[in-house]
Parts: C-alpha cells; structure tokens; sequence
C-alpha cells in the first residue's frame, strides 16, 4: 500500500474533494447532499473507475468493487458520520453494513523477514473466502475512526452551507473543505462584503 492520492490528483479526475487520510472519508465525500437532487460523484461511470484508480494502491490488493457494494458501504459510512456530527443516532442498517462489510474477508497477521533480517507486520486478506479486500479496509478505516474519541472530535462538515463534504482537521482552523474551492468562496464574499459595505 502507498500514500494516498493529493487533492490536486483527485481534483484533476474531476472530484472536487478528497486526498483525506482516510480512504472512508474519500468514499463518504463521493455524494454531494447539500443539494437537491444529491449527485452521486461516481457517475458517469467512467468517473467511478477513475475513482477506485487513485485509491487501490493505499488499499489491499482487490478487484474495483461492483459499484452497488460500494455505493452501500457508502452510505453506512456517511449516516455514521453525519449522525455523530448532527449528534443523533445511526440508522442500524448503517450499523450492521459497516460491520458485514468489514467482516466479509477475513484477515490475518503475518510476520516477515526480509533479506536484511528486518521483520516486519503484514495483514494476509483471506479473499478466497469471498468478498472484496479494498471494502473491508474501507470499513475497517471507518470503525477506527468512529471508536475514536480523539478522531471523531476533529471530524468536520465544511463550513459552506452549499457543501456537504466532510473531512477530519489536523488544525483548529480548518474549516473548509478545501481551500481552493469552498475556502476561496468564503474569502471572495469576504471581500464583497468588505468593498460593497464600504461604497
């Protein structure tokens, strides 16, 4: 597994978030619910291969998940987190989706040497029992972060009332999404304000 894709490389695919730390927050943040209709960001559907082409390397070796499977620990994942930070309850399927999902392969822990005699942990994904490695890795990132306290206390909607994205804040003074889309709309009406006040 590697590091995760910049903003800058998923935003050039044609999403407007992600890069997050979190392969779970990318997911949650592929459906935009602050507008109405909600866009499902995995449509065309070249966008969702596109997509699970930047994640799949930060994730288990796994076939791109069929796009139903996805969409469903999609939307457990975001219920979850949307409802600690409107502090409500989950749906219990959301509950119980995260947990099928993350369950779905079984894994083990393996020790290895390299040829310089340094060991290493490896996780072995037992796929040939069913299911797809990347989803399970998807939930279990999910269930780290909402058994988190100190996690979920940095977990963030952004700031603009037209965005729904979520994200968690390495800083206080994170507010938006990003800061070049929803940050930027902030510091032009800003400035609006501030030169149209003053006329």
């Amino acid at each position: 597994m590697t590091a995760g894709p910049t903003l800058e490389d998923v935003q050039a695919a044609g999403f407007p978030m992600g890069g997050e730390p979190l392969v779970a927050l990318d997911l949650a943040d592929t459906v935009m619910t602050a507008v109405d209709p909600a866009v499902d960001l995995f449509e065309p559907a070249e966008q969702y291969e596109k997509w699970w082409r930047l994640q799949l390397p930060r994730l288990p070796e796994a076939d791109v998940p069929a796009p139903a499977a996805a969409r469903r620990l999609r939307a457990a994942i975001r219920d979850l987190l949307v409802a600690h930070l409107e502090d409500r309850a989950p749906q219990a399927v959301s509950v119980e989706d995260l947990n099928a999902f993350a369950s779905a392969v079984p894994r083990s822990s393996r020790l290895t040497r390299d040829a310089g005699g340094t060991l290493t942990a490896t996780t072995r994904w037992h796929t040939e029992h069913g299911g797809n490695a990347a989803l399970a890795a998807i939930a279990d990132e999910a269930i780290e972060l909402l058994s988190s306290p100190a996690q979920l206390e940095k977990l963030r909607r952004c700031a603009n009332p037209t965005c729904s994205m979520l994200f968690v804040a390495e800083t206080k003074r994170r507010q938006w999404c990003t800061g070049n889309i929803c940050g930027n709309r902030a510091r032009v009406a800003r400035h609006y304000r501030r030169t149209h006040a003053a006329s």
